[in-house]
């Protein structure tokens, strides 16, 4: 598995699984046995070199997914983006596989999608999905995201395991902390960072709850570890960054909702007022433990999923529900635990949350009082990360480690499954 190394998280970096032996006296030695994350590092020149349209190929670790008429955007991460027609859910088919190294994220507009590329975003053709093409690169606009060093961007990180025996005092050659049993090397050390459709002349698809991209108002908005970009679609061939705003720290995602953006961090839900576009403004915060929290709003509620894991930092698996009525004052109304909630999406009364390991549970929403007392059905068998669920076409589409899982919600309390375009492993 590729580890894509944010600024935010970069300082922290685990080395896992330590085995100790020895005795810890004036003079010993230690036998350690660890996994260790190798940075790999590309030149500006080999990132923007890279760029290729290919044949169809099958998913092996699928990210954020984007729905935009009657076709589905996978992302294979750090490696490109799947295009899938999906005409008929119940019979997906994969077309073509757009090559760009460090992609994450990816948003359309007008036959226009726009996609990372490690510290560059590039605006594609895709007005013909099945022949999509470059259309344009704008260089550096997500060069904060990586530090640099003599050898170039550190834009991953690949796990090796090592074994060695050292003088237990030869380990103070690098800065470290024993915690837990873990230990924690400072790598950074001798780093330097680096310099659904509306009107038809606006077309816009659908992302999921755990999209960085979006666009509103025929705008970009990107999130990253703490800065919310702006990027101007006047010119959709040409965007242009139009402003920065600096939000916090941990944000994760974004969800555009009305005249306003809701950003999900590891420390709340923040509120943006967007207005005017090019300069969205916080209203608002609602804080909560740390942890990691995509959102979902419909009506005068948010829905916030909060979980644990290794960079959420929190031991809580929980659903929130807060009333934004009043958007300069958001309120929780209520709270129910969760087993490991990621990606949600709400579909008149039923909301479907992807439980990781436990597939896509779905709830009850009239009372919000008691969403966790009333599980409607689950869907059980994969791994669920994301869902966009489309009352028009009646379809919720899952993205998980397993692949890809269309439902048919005609019966918005028990989904029927329609197809499956499975991941394959090397």
């Amino acid at each position: 598995m590729k580890h894509r190394i944010s600024l935010f998280s970069f300082m922290t970096l685990a080395l896992l699984s330590i085995s100790l032996s020895g005795c810890f006296e004036d003079e010993c030695t230690s036998t350690i046995t660890y996994r260790i994350w190798e940075p790999v590092y590309m030149e500006t020149a080999d990132i923007r070199q890279d760029i290729s349209i290919e044949s169809a190929r099958p998913m092996q670790e699928p990210g954020n997914i984007y729905y935009y008429q009657d076709y589905l955007l996978i992302n294979e991460r750090g490696e490109g983006v799947h295009i899938i027609d999906n005409h008929d859910p119940a019979s997906p088919q994969a077309i073509g596989f757009v090559k760009v190294p460090g992609a994450q994220n990816m948003a359309v507009r007008n036959g226009v999608m726009y996609v990372d590329n490690y510290i560059d975003l590039l605006a594609l053709d895709l007005s013909n999905p099945a022949q999509p093409s470059l259309l344009n690169r704008v260089e550096d606009v997500f060069i904060d995201n990586y530090y640099y060093s003599n050898f170039g961007y550190i834009v991953e990180y690949k796990e090796t395991e090592q074994t060695e025996t050292r003088e237990c005092a030869s380990f103070n050659d690098q800065p470290v902390l024993w915690e837990n049993n873990v230990l924690f090397v400072d790598m950074a050390f001798d780093a330097t960072a680096g310099s659904v459709a509306t009107a038809a002349n606006n077309a816009v698809g659908v992302g999921g709850s755990m999209a960085q991209f979006t666009i509103a108002k025929s705008h970009l908005y990107v999130v990253d570890d703490w800065t919310l970009k702006v990027f101007d679609l006047a010119q959709a061939e040409q965007p242009e960054l139009a402003n920065t705003v600096d939000v916090g720290w941990g944000i994760e995602t974004i969800f555009p909702y009305g005249d306003n953006l809701f950003i999900g961090a590891n420390d709340g839900m923040y509120i943006f007022d967007n207005n005017n576009p090019t300069a969205p403004f916080q209203l608002s915060k609602f804080e909560h433990a740390q942890a990691c929290d995509p959102v979902f709003v419909k009506g005068n509620i948010a829905y916030v999923t909060l979980r644990d894991g290794n960079q959420c930092q929190n031991f809580f698996n929980q659903l929130d529900v807060v009333d934004i009525t009043n958007l300069s004052d958001p309120k929780l109304l209520a709270t129910h635990q969760m087993h490991n909630p990621h990606g949600l999406s709400v579909v008149d009364d039923a909301i479907y949350i992807c439980e990781n390991d436990e597939g896509v549970k779905v709830f009850d929403v009239t009372e919000v009082d008691k969403i966790g007392d009333r599980l409607l059905d689950q869907l059980k068998g994969f791994n669920a990360y994301d869902v966009i669920g489309l009352g028009g076409l009646n379809v919720a589409m899952v993205i998980g480690d397993d692949g890809l899982y269309q439902f048919d919600i005609t019966d918005r309390a028990h989904p029927r499954k329609l197809s499956v375009l499975p991941v394959q492993k090397q």
